[in-house]
């Protein structure tokens, strides 16, 4: 049995990789014809040369690591799969294609296309949600040159957002911290509804810990969480506009005027909190009691509409503890501007101060919520400035990828019909690793992973224990035998024989594995000012062979 064949999944587990990913949205612009017009142009070159049994293998990879950082999170491997999965030209594809493509293109070239799925097509590649490096290919695509030749742009487009945006988000949780709550707030502000979309579901997969995206929590069963705008707060301008005041206790069902009450509560804590309830907005009060009796399990209140600490920090005591008084819990705070280090030290101080006042021990760890333009550099500020916030709601600086706005994966042809092919270039970080390989991850002594090992296909893996000479794919001076406790192959097969191979995982597990990928990396591979680089090498055959087809491949100059 081959190798590839032992890799294939059974039947059960293909139909229950691709139950998995039913229940998940399927984008209906992911098609044959969200490519560039060269793919397709190329097609019929390679048509009409007679190139249509010839085998190719490319390499999908990147060439460096995305905001000054030293890892990248692989992201969008199920929605390559499911565009293998439903690749195929319409009859209008076809139609449009004549139209489009330039004069003179035979019939036949057009009912060629018209039959062309992706059965011939296998991929291999890492598991979403691992971190990778630059130059390891996440994606190896082998197959008829034509239909992998097709495939480049939209792969490229499904994996470089995917893992640019899993990374940033990532990223965000470490600075963050594990106990910090981290919230994506950026549809309004995305790069369109499909950008919007897929930010959500990538920031969920790097850690962030729900969304505002209501449509991104009902495809991808991710938590949705929000509050209100300001705009609620400022449709209401005095108390004479509550239509409904009345509030039932949450368990003997006693109704009282949820207004009165607030109102009660803020005359009491006013000067305790050292303000005065003439400089506190009647229609924020209003509004804030509005709210409550709606959400009264799910009170959370903006409280920088007008004045923090004269008026929305008192206005959101006086409504809490007036749904305290009919058994409900408030849940805490929105601050969308202003020094969030400051009012959220304030926010906490108030909530002791209340929960001391009047006995009541969970006022005190009500929830801070902070948001306002944050990015990585504002967290790193607040942390080291000191805050009291549990929650942070980012938008626009995640969901645009502020500090780079893309990854720059490639998409490389290194082999045709069993012949190892290079590109050359003056710029040596251009220069492609030719032929199918296979890479490893090997695991020093203390746990880590140290070395990424790609190889020639045909070479033998290395093993643990074994000493194993690991080469700079460029300077030759650059060495080092390792000897690895743990040995982790890093490529599996995901689609062969025009099936799905493997089971896939749910996005909930794809997200587990990105923090369980970012722990077997160095805290120094990680840290956000000047991480050291992860080194990643070649077997010394494979070194030996890219500069012997180098050699070959290069014009020899002539002097005179």
């Amino acid at each position: 049995m081959s190798s590839l064949n032992r890799e294939l999944s059974t039947d059960s587990a293909f139909a229950a990789g691709r139950n998995s990913w039913n229940r998940h949205y399927h984008n209906s612009v992911v098609q044959p014809l969200l490519t560039d017009l060269y793919q397709i142009t190329m097609a019929y070159a390679y048509w009409k040369s007679g190139k249509i049994d010839d085998h190719a293998v490319f390499d999908l990879f990147f060439r460096t690591n995305p905001f000054q950082g030293e890892f990248t999170i692989f992201a969008g491997l199920e929605e390559c799969l499911k565009f293998l999965d439903s690749f195929h030209y319409s009859e209008t594809d076809i139609e449009y294609l004549k139209h489009a493509l330039p004069q003179g293109i035979e019939d036949e070239f057009f009912e060629y296309l018209s039959q062309l799925t992706a059965k011939d097509v296998t991929l291999y590649a890492i598991e979403e949600g691992s971190v990778a490096f630059p130059r390891v290919p996440l994606i190896k695509v082998a197959g008829p040159l034509i239909i992998v030749q097709l495939l480049e742009t939209t792969l490229l487009t499904l994996v470089n957002y995917a893992s640019l945006m899993a990374t940033n988000a990532a990223r965000y949780r470490m600075v963050a911290g594990k106990h910090i709550h981290l919230l994506e707030f950026g549809l309004r502000r995305a790069q369109g509804p499909d950008g919007g979309l897929s930010a959500s579901k990538y920031s969920y997969i790097g850690g962030f810990d729900g969304t505002s995206n209501v449509l991104a929590g009902k495809l991808f069963n991710i938590p949705v969480k929000g509050t209100h705008a300001h705009a609620y707060i400022t449709s209401f301008t005095g108390i004479d506009e509550l239509k409904t005041r009345v509030l039932q206790h949450k368990e003997d069902g006693t109704t009282r005027d949820l207004l009165e009450l607030a109102m009660e509560h803020r005359a009491a804590i006013a000067s305790v909190l050292d303000v005065s309830t003439d400089e506190s907005s009647e229609g924020e009060l209003a509004a804030m009691v509005s709210f409550a009796i709606a959400f009264p399990d799910g009170f959370m209140a903006l409280v920088d509409t007008y004045d923090v600490k004269r008026s929305g920090l008192l206005n959101f005591c006086a409504v809490a503890l007036g749904l305290n008084d009919q058994g409900y819990r408030a849940i805490g705070i929105r601050i969308d501007s202003g020094d969030l280090a400051y009012l959220s030290c304030l926010a906490r101080e108030t909530f002791e101060r209340i929960a001391e006042r009047f006995k009541l021990p969970w006022f005190s760890k009500l929830t801070i919520v902070a948001s306002n333009d944050i990015n990585e550099d504002t967290i790193l500020s607040l942390n080291e400035q000191g805050h009291k916030i549990d929650c942070f709601g980012i938008g626009t600086h995640l969901v645009t990828c502020q500090r780079q706005p893309a990854l720059g994966c490639v998409y490389k042809m290194v082999e045709i019909n069993n012949q190892p092919r290079i590109k050359l270039s003056q710029d040596v970080g251009k220069v492609t690793m030719p032929g199918s390989k296979n890479v490893f991850r090997l695991y020093g002594a203390d746990g880590h992973a140290l070395i990424d090992l790609l190889q020639r296909v045909d070479e033998n893996p290395p093993e643990v224990g074994q000493k194993v000479l690991c080469r700079h794919p460029f300077q030759e001076s650059k060495r080092a035998y390792v000897i690895p406790t743990q040995v982790e192959p890093l490529y599996r097969v995901y689609w062969a024989e025009g099936r799905v191979a493997q089971v896939l995982p749910s996005l909930e597990e794809v997200r587990e594995r990105v923090q369980a990928s970012l722990r077997t990396l160095r805290q120094d591979h990680k840290r956000t000012l000047n991480p050291t680089p992860y080194k990643v090498a070649v077997s010394d055959n494979l070194y030996n062979f890219i500069h012997e087809l180098w050699l070959q491949n290069a014009p020899i100059g002539e002097l005179s």
